[in-house]
């Protein structure tokens, strides 16, 4: 009976550990252009807490073309990743010349 509600205890602490260290990240596609694809590549990233919080976070397209010297954009891809909704993170992808 104690190698069962051992065996449990551990099952246990394994499931939340996993459920607290787990996360979900997902890039899709917003917007492309007849412009050709370029060389360039500019990131621009936002961090928020509790899923509300966002401090001084600056996500944009323009900001993500101003980062990687693009004047022309080719495509803009959004990465939005999710830790159990403690930490949430946003990052444009801008590709261009």
């Amino acid at each position: 009976m104690k190698k069962i509600q051992t065996g449990l205890k551990m099952f246990t602490v394994a499931a939340i550990s996993a459920a607290l260290l787990s996360s979900c990240s997902i890039t899709m596609p917003v917007n492309a252009t007849s412009n050709p694809m370029g060389s360039k590549v500019g990131r621009a990233k936002a961090t928020g807490y509790l899923g509300v919080l966002f401090f001084n976070a600056d996500a944009s397209i323009r900001t993500a073309a101003k980062n990687g010297g693009i004047s022309k954009i080719s495509s803009v891809d959004i990465k939005s990743s999710n830790i159990l909704n403690l930490i949430v993170s946003y990052e444009t992808i801008v590709t261009g010349e």
